[in-house]
């Protein structure tokens, strides 16, 4: 699933994907009807790929959560974002169960959840695009071999016997 160029602009409800960059601000398209607007450089806007959310080992980032909502849910759509609190916070407890429940709040749960729905109504939510983006984070067997190679050696001061000669840059004046 590509994340990166996926956006949520603060005061506009829904999510949008980022088409182009202009002088004074960016094109933006909305992924369900697939409207086109203009935003100014002025509008908060948050990545959804820069996003995650807190446990109480780590930060895990929003396309892991995602992954693991879809994975409940079998790549459908899940519960209701205007769900009752008590609700939302049992979705989380299934979903992430080592979720920091003093950092996230209930808001951040019900922004989780309506812009899961609204992925999966867009079709980003489908196995395919979970897997392909695991096959890329794996290492490969190469991948491995180079951080295995050693630094080649540094190239050690050549003495003045083996320099080669320098070229004259002065130029000849002929009289």
């Amino acid at each position: 699933m590509q994340l990166e160029k996926i956006i949520s602009i603060s005061g506009k409800p829904g999510l949008f994907r980022l088409v182009s960059q202009l002088r004074t601000g960016f094109i933006i398209e909305d992924i369900i009807t697939h409207k086109k607007a203009n935003i100014s450089n002025t509008s908060q806007v948050s990545l959804l790929d820069n996003i995650s959310m807190f446990t109480f080992e780590s930060e895990v980032p929003l396309f892991e959560v995602f992954h693991h909502i879809a994975k409940k849910e079998d790549f459908k759509s899940t519960i209701n974002h205007k769900s009752s609190g008590e609700d939302l916070r049992i979705f989380m407890s299934q979903v992430l169960p080592n979720y920091d429940v003093d950092r996230v709040y209930e808001s951040d749960i019900k922004k989780l959840v309506q812009w899961y729905n609204i992925l999966e109504k867009a079709g980003y939510i489908k196995p395919e695009n979970f897997t392909a983006l695991n096959a890329e984070n794996e290492e490969t067997p190469e991948a491995e071999e180079v951080k295995t190679k050693k630094a080649p050696a540094k190239k050690t001061e050549k003495t003045a016997a083996e320099k080669p000669a320098k070229k004259s840059t002065k130029k000849k004046i002929e009289e």
